[in-house]
């Protein structure tokens, strides 16, 4: 299992430079799925924004942003901008 630490907190725009190619073995929420979901709808209707906690290759990362689309296997962010769910920890309101 990944050690969760302090998150590095990045800029969207960064995302894209960031690789996923290992998929390390977190635990996470058993509801994360439907947060992301709720996640996106507040952030199509509302705009709110979250953060979101991440593995990369090079270790765990947050970004501030809203989810544009929830799906079986990505999350889908502004720009074109994806992060596959099995790498994600956590998501918080701002």
């Amino acid at each position: 299992m990944q050690e969760i630490g302090n998150p590095t907190l990045v800029e969207k725009e960064a995302i894209a430079n960031f690789s996923f190619k290992n998929h390390p073995e977190i635990d996470q929420d058993p509801n994360l799925l439907d947060k992301l979901r709720d996640a996106t709808g507040l952030g199509n209707l509302g705009k709110v924004k979250f953060y979101i906690d991440f593995y990369t290759d090079s270790g765990l990362k947050s970004v501030q942003t809203t989810i544009w689309a929830t799906g079986k296997k990505f999350i889908c962010l502004k720009g074109g901008l994806w992060i596959p769910i099995a790498n994600i920890t956590n998501i918080r309101y701002l």
